[in-house]
């Protein structure tokens, strides 16, 4: 395994044990809604990077010709497989040496990866060196600056500080790392790198043990649906998404 990969899910059954064997529907509804509001209804090559066993698929195979499933687990690259056959093709290898050409595909995404990545500078080029002029790429960042981490750093409960750029890493989640970043400081990469930003949402913004049992998951998705563009501005959700283009030459 390269010493830059955080996290191998290879042997782990991702989607059973942390999707389907615990309550996740509202987060798993609250990235749907807000990927189909950010991809591009038409694309001719795009790539799920780090898409695991394809969990995010039906909401972007009919905006695509041709379609890529990456991730450095092979275990979840065999599911997505199993269930969607020929509708993708599948590519296994490290994120900071992407498997595709410069400037080869018209659209990517990255949803869920970046809590596991120490060198996220690293990865952005990547994802902008394989994006061709034009292109658009959708990013979804770990956000250390949420409404509760704020109140266990001002009431002393926590020592990690929301407020300043550096990223977390909180090793009590995971001893290989698992990474929080602040909204200035990855926009700051997204620019240093090229990209433009066009429009950022707010996501998971109800995300509690609590809220699930008093307003249920449906009642919950409404009002996700409403925040995610409102409270965006504000960048304090678990989940920030970005859509960012790679201008034209």
């Amino acid at each position: 395994m390269s010493e830059k990969v955080i996290s191998d899910y290879n042997g782990y059954d991702y989607k059973k044990k942390f999707w389907e064997d615990v309550d996740r529907e509202y987060e798993d509804q609250a990235d749907r809604m807000a990927i189909r509001k950010l991809l591009p209804k038409r694309m001719e090559k795009f790539a799920d990077i780090g898409g695991g066993y394809g969990r995010l698929a039906n909401e972007y195979l009919k905006r695509a010709r041709k379609v890529y499933l990456f991730d450095y687990s092979k275990t979840e690259l065999e599911q997505a497989k199993e269930i969607y056959g020929d509708k993708i093709e599948t590519k296994a290898g490290d994120i900071y040496e992407l498997p595709f050409k410069d400037n080869e595909l018209d659209g990517l995404m990255m949803v869920r990866v970046t809590h596991h990545l120490k060198h996220l500078d690293k990865a952005v080029k990547e994802l902008y060196r394989v994006l061709k002029p034009g292109g658009v790429a959708v990013i979804e960042v770990a956000n250390k600056r949420t409404l509760p981490k704020m109140a266990r750093f001002v009431t002393g409960r926590s020592k990690v500080n929301p407020f300043d750029h550096k990223t977390a890493n909180y090793k009590e989640i995971s001893k290989s790392g698992f990474y929080n970043y602040h909204p200035k400081f990855v926009e700051n990469i997204f620019e240093k790198v090229g990209f433009s930003q066009e429009r950022v949402l707010s996501v998971s913004n109800f995300r509690s043990k609590a809220l699930k049992k008093v307003l249920k998951t449906d009642n919950l998705v409404k009002m996700e649906n409403k925040a995610q563009q409102i409270l965006a501005p504000i960048r304090f959700a678990p989940s920030i998404y970005y859509k960012l283009r790679k201008p034209e030459e």
